[in-house]
């Protein structure tokens, strides 16, 4: 399989990819747990079928010390037992924000509390963007059908 378009190469891609890359970055410093962001990371992208960005930061969260088991089990996280409540309250928070045009008035008001239960301000805003800057990779690799399996840890960095 090969990509329609090669967004690594291309300048135009390439300065806006930058851009997401650094609104990405930004968000380290906000407190949001590391692991917390890899699995919203690794669930909005399943959601949307981006097989380079699972691929991507499947790779990434074991190699920051993410557990097998935990990566397999992002996408049934709902019936699955390891992970915390706050997790949980990520998950389902970048799942309603993800699906934003399956429900009528976007995220409601009860995952958006349960949210604000277990992050504060800074977090939230963290966890908003790392929601929306994957949705957005996950859109541009989706579209030019970027082939997944070659990705190696740091290759981005």
């Amino acid at each position: 399989m090969e990509a329609r378009l090669d967004l690594l190469s291309n300048p135009v891609a390439n300065k806006i990819i930058k851009h997401f890359t650094a609104a990405g970055l930004a968000v380290k410093d906000a407190g949001l747990p590391a692991a917390t962001r890899e699995l919203v990371l690794l669930r909005v992208s399943q959601i949307n079928g981006c097989a380079f960005c699972v691929d991507m930061h499947s790779k990434d969260a074991a190699h920051a010390g993410e557990t097998a088991q935990r990566l397999h089990l992002v996408a049934v996280w709902r019936e699955a037992t390891v992970f915390t409540d706050a997790e949980r309250a990520a998950l389902e928070l970048a799942e309603e924000a993800t699906r934003i045009a399956d429900a009528a008035g976007g995220v409601s008001d009860e995952v958006w509390e349960n949210a604000r239960k277990h992050y504060d301000e800074d977090q939230l805003v963290a966890l908003i963007a790392t929601i929306a800057t994957i949705n957005a990779f996950n859109r541009f690799n989706v579209i030019v059908q970027q082939p997944a399996g070659w990705y190696e840890v740091g290759m981005h960095s």
